[in-house]
This record gives structure tokens, C-alpha cells and sequence, in this order.
């Protein structure tokens, strides 16, 4: 009887350490636009995962294998000289105008995530628009106990969801500004 109160009562004492000892959560952000353009028509200007030059942060795509699973594309940021995304499609349909990738090389300085994926499709929107949908899940930049604030959860969420609205706000004023 002794021992139980004794383990009791050291479950107790090292319970909140325990609770909080857990390492990052897997984050989710999700990021929408309405655009006034048929869905083909945005998908025509998104639909190749080898070209992502309607995104103002991409200076260049460079990749191998199309729009086939296992594809492979390179994100260079803001110049020639500038940072690198490294990248592999594993879904894709042209039909459902929709694709889903991994990161597979990333400086977190750049983008403070880690095991990034994510999934970009073109929906029937109102009025025969387009409604294009971004979602990605990751985990943030530092993988153990007490990140630095550039590599937390509230970084790698604000990072993503920074590229994503950029990305779509971007590609509205493309796609309407055209009409």
C-alpha cells in the first residue's frame, strides 16, 4: 500500500513535466480565393506543377517528369541567386484540377517547416468563377522542446500562410485583370 501512495504521488510530481515534455503538433492551414474566371481557365495558369511562375515569390521552376507522380520541381525564390525549394508531386488529376506535393529540401530559414505537404485544386466557384483552395500540413522548423521564436508553431503557420495568400492574392489580379 505504501508503494502505490508512493508512485502515486511521484505520478503527480512528474505528470505536468511529462505532459508538457511533448514535442511540436502537426499544423494545418488552409487559405481560399474566388476568382472570376472559369475553373479551366485557372487551372490552365496553375494546373502544371512544373510552372509555379504565377507565384510572385518564384523566380524560377526547374523539374523533371511533368505532371507524373514522382515528378520533381525546384522553387527558386526571389533571384537567380536566391533561395531553393525542393519539391515531388505524388498525386495529381487533371480531371479533378487538383495536385498534392512534398517538400523534400527546405532551409527553415526560408520556410520554417518540416515534413511539409500540400494540396492546390481549382472547384466550381459562384457564377461560374473558380474557388482555389491551398491546404498544407507541417510541422514547424525546430522539431524539439522550446523552438526559437523564428522556428515555433506561430512562425511556421504565419510563414505558410504568408506564401499562400500571396500566392492566390496574386493569381486573382492575374486572372481578373485579364478579363
Amino acid at each position: 500500500m505504501r508503494l502505490l501512495a508512493v508512485a502515486a504521488a511521484v505520478a503527480m510530481l512528474l505528470g505536468p513535466a511529462v505532459a508538457s515534455a511533448h514535442g511540436p503538433t502537426r499544423q494545418k492551414v488552409t487559405e481560399t480565393v474566388e476568382i472570376t474566371a472559369s475553373p479551366e481557365e485557372v487551372w490552365a495558369v496553375v494546373g502544371s506543377f512544373q510552372d509555379m511562375s504565377w507565384h510572385p515569390a518564384v523566380f524560377s521552376t526547374t523539374g523533371e517528369g511533368g505532371n507524373a507522380i514522382d515528378a520533381t520541381r525546384v522553387l527558386t525564390l526571389g533571384g537567380a541567386d536566391g533561395p531553393t525549394i525542393s519539391e515531388i508531386l505524388y498525386k495529381y488529376s487533371d480531371e479533378k484540377r487538383s495536385y498534392s506535393y512534398r517538400i523534400t529540401e527546405v532551409d527553415v530559414n526560408v520556410l520554417p517547416v518540416t515534413n511539409y505537404s500540400s494540396h492546390l485544386t481549382v472547384k466550381d466557384g459562384a457564377n461560374g468563377g473558380a474557388l482555389v483552395e491551398w491546404r498544407g500540413a507541417f510541422y514547424r522548423g525546430f522539431p524539439n522542446n522550446d523552438p526559437p521564436e523564428n522556428l515555433n508553431d506561430a512562425a511556421a503557420v504565419a510563414g505558410v500562410k504568408g506564401v499562400y495568400r500571396s500566392g492566390l492574392d496574386a493569381l486573382k489580379k492575374q486572372m481578373e485583370g485579364s478579363n
